[in-house]
């Protein structure tokens, strides 16, 4: 593939959030459906997260300094806008501890709206950063001519635990937020209530190898996070869009004709 006409990489961050199913079973994961006038994967259904903003590389350099935690700064600020967009576009308060409640959760959320920084609700609700309720995931950097936009995407863990959790839309990027389990999400998709983009699709088929949060942690912290950069292998007759084998997926390629790119 040329990549000398490859966009610039846009960082960005995501976190996956379990919680346990009401109902028993498997887990249950937060999904969002992304308004379909986002230029970004459009109507596809995601987890919530997005762009890494200044402010996150700012926060994330003072908590780096601060704490003397073996996070360096940029992975702070990845973690630290994972954390800003899940408050954003679900409402959940998750990476931060302090005196935390659905009515302090849904005030910090308003502010955050008119702020658009993190650093000053901390200050507000005295709240302080906890990223060891934060686990690497995955990186995705799906290198694209053809995209206007290309970013390069860290993946993160969280669990909530209990299922007694409120969420709400933003009403601007999502219109619809929702519990499945990682299969159920993947069935959804089979039977097209659902669409999925290539690496969301990957990523569910990794997490519906486990029957909890702590097994989906424990192999998360077992394999080391390598950057995925898809590529298209024409070596069978039938052009494949695939990953590296040692990433944890147990799938990895997909007909490029199939395949959904945002």
């Amino acid at each position: 593939m040329n990549t000398e006409s490859t966009p610039a990489a846009i960082p960005a961050a995501t976190i996956i959030i379990f919680r346990d199913c009401p109902k028993g079973g498997a887990p249950e994961i937060l999904i969002t459906v992304r308004s379909r006038t986002m230029s970004f994967a459009g109507g596809m259904a995601v987890f919530p997260g997005g762009r890494v903003d200044p402010a996150d590389f700012a926060l994330g350099a003072q908590f780096a300094e601060q704490s003397g935690s073996a996070i360096d700064a940029e992975e702070a600020a990845h973690q630290i806008a994972a954390i800003r967009e899940t408050l954003e576009e679900t409402g959940l308060v998750l990476g931060l501890t302090g005196e935390i409640d659905a009515e302090k959760a849904a005030k910090a959320r308003a502010m955050l709206e008119e702020k658009n920084e993190l650093a000053p609700v901390l200050k507000e609700f005295d709240w302080t950063l906890d990223l060891a309720q934060i686990t690497p995931f995955a990186r995705w950097y799906p290198k694209n001519e053809k995209l206007s936009r290309v970013f390069d995407t860290r993946f993160y863990l969280a669990n909530l635990g209990t299922g007694a959790v409120d969420v709400s839309i933003d009403n601007s990027e999502n219109t619809r937020l929702f519990w499945m389990s990682a299969k159920g999400a993947l069935d959804a998709a089979d039977t097209g209530d659902i669409k999925l983009i290539f690496p969301t699709r990957r990523n569910l088929e990794r997490l519906a190898l486990f029957s909890s949060f702590e097994e989906t942690r424990a192999q998360a912290e077992a394999i080391p996070v390598k950057t995925i950069i898809p590529q298209i292998d024409n070596s069978s007759g039938q052009p494949m869009l695939t990953i590296m084998e040692d990433a944890g997926y147990p799938i990895t390629g997909e007909l490029l004709e199939t395949v959904a790119r945002g």
